[in-house]
């Protein structure tokens, strides 16, 4: 049975896969059938190109995709395969700007005058 998989190259921590087509229980980097692309996760921005012709066409004839190319193909189908992430505030900053937001929003109160202090007068004791 025919897989369609990711064969990991590249260094440690540095890896680079290629989307290769091969024998399901042949080893993960071995010879392969076909080569259909390429993913590169750790390179800003993250590459992937993938000949969805040629995936279309070992699909027809059998191969099975794993589950992470699958949705590789379908990534790479789309108009933006790897959308950029919208930019998030810390905590700190988050707390910061909450800080700002209440005190602009709720102004001091208008000081109110002050009453009378009332002084109890000390009781002579056993007279």
């Amino acid at each position: 049975m025919l897989k369609i998989k990711l064969a990991r190259f590249g260094k440690r921590n540095q890896p680079h896969y290629r989307i290769v087509v091969n024998e399901a229980k042949s080893k993960r980097d071995g010879q392969y059938t076909a080569l259909l692309g390429q993913y590169v996760p750790t390179q800003t921005p993250k590459i992937l190109q993938l000949d969805l012709k040629a995936y279309e066409l070992w699909l027809s004839k059998g191969a099975q995709p794993t589950e992470t190319v699958a949705a590789l193909a379908k990534r790479a189908a789309s108009k933006t395969p790897f959308p950029p992430k919208k930019p998030r505030l810390s905590k700190k900053a988050k707390a910061k700007q909450a800080a700002e937001k209440e005190a602009t929003a709720a102004p001091a109160p208008a000081a109110e005058p002050e009453a009378p202090e009332v002084v109890a007068e000390p009781t002579p004791a056993n007279e």
